[in-house]
């Protein structure tokens, strides 16, 4: 630990001088540090698709001071992300994006090789943008929509859902979750696994899509989207409910359901345990309803953009979806036909 301590401590203040130099400001993100996107003066729409380079092998303790420079020798940098441990060294990648797609072949052709350390060739080649996650052990009782309506509180950029029936886990369901770009899916990735959100009786898993896993759920059938009202009323939430869900609209179904259950209104406690300097806030929340056995808990990353909700509000209404799956999960069978 003192080894790592003492390059922690002479790398940050070479970096801690390099940015008072030049005026650059970096700024983390869960466990990125992020230059640009845009950068200073930059004028116009985003680069155009396949700008972005995957930077690997980088020794842990060489920081944005050596790297920025480096590769915006080839090239105008839109952005810079470098990916960061919880001790203070990098990962040992990073990604560059630049301007043009001429500037990210030269920096894949002068760097992909390049000796940054006596016996330290990095490694240079295009980003894969890896945009889709693979969530596996959701219980049977999910729904496509009810996927989408926590994914929406939940991350951002989502751009679609897929449930596939789990080959090997009885009536286990796992999902196929597409974003917009990297970064996005990237972040929901970080966001849904710290968040431990726990849907039915077990957690579920998430990691990036594999494309072996993803060439043979092609070949599967695609799991159709259910009928909301069967029967008049079931424990899904209601198809009408407008994206975002609104708190209002959530609790007042909740309270229905919970009402047929006989059980009492529900109790939400809810905590702000953590804030990134980016002001997404990791909330804990518990919900005790009279006449239920246990408390349900868990834990939800909030974003600091979206408007019209308080931060309590939107752990509210995760909370509340929660508890939803949790007693078609646990009373489905023990319930009358409504």
């Amino acid at each position: 630990q003192a080894w790592t301590d003492g390059i922690n401590a002479a790398g940050k203040m070479a970096l801690l001088a390099w940015e008072k130099e030049t005026g650059i400001e970096l700024v983390q993100i869960n466990g990125q540090r992020h230059y640009g996107g845009p950068p200073p003066g930059w004028e116009g729409p985003p680069p155009p698709a396949r700008t972005e380079v995957y930077i690997a092998r980088l020794p842990q303790d060489v920081y944005e001071n050596t790297l920025i420079p480096l590769f915006e020798s080839v090239g105008k940098l839109y952005e810079f992300r470098l990916m960061m441990t919880f001790s203070g060294l990098n990962r040992g990648f990073a990604y560059a994006r630049y301007a043009s797609l001429q500037d990210a072949r030269r920096a894949i052709a002068t760097f992909h090789g390049f000796q940054l350390r006596q016996g330290c060739a990095i490694v240079v080649c295009w980003s894969t943008q890896k945009r889709e996650l693979l969530v596996n052990g959701l219980p049977a009782s999910v729904s496509r929509q009810e996927l989408e309506a926590m994914l929406q509180m939940l991350t951002e950029g989502i751009h679609s859902v897929t449930l596939y029936a789990s080959p090997g886990q009885g009536q286990a369901k796992l999902a196929v979750l597409k974003y917009r770009t990297h970064k996005a899916a990237a972040l929901a990735k970080k966001a849904l696994v710290e968040g431990n959100l726990r849907l039915g009786k077990e957690g579920m898993r998430v990691d990036w899509l594999d494309p072996q896993v993803k060439k043979k759920l092609q070949l599967c059938e695609e799991e159709p989207s259910p009928s909301w009202v069967k029967g008049g009323e079931n424990l899904a939430v209601p198809r009408a409910v407008a994206m975002p869900l609104s708190l209002q609209k959530v609790l007042e179904y909740l309270n229905t359901v919970c009402s047929k259950c006989h059980l009492r209104t529900p109790l939400f406690i809810t905590r702000c345990v953590q804030v990134t300097p980016s002001r997404w806030q990791k909330l804990w929340y518990q919900v005790v309803i009279p006449g239920y056995h246990v408390p349900i808990s868990g834990f939800t990353w909030v974003s600091p953009d979206r408007e019209g909700q308080s931060k309590q509000e939107k752990a509210k209404v995760v909370a509340a979806l929660h508890i939803l799956w949790v007693l078609g999960e646990s009373l489905h069978s023990q319930l009358p036909a409504f």
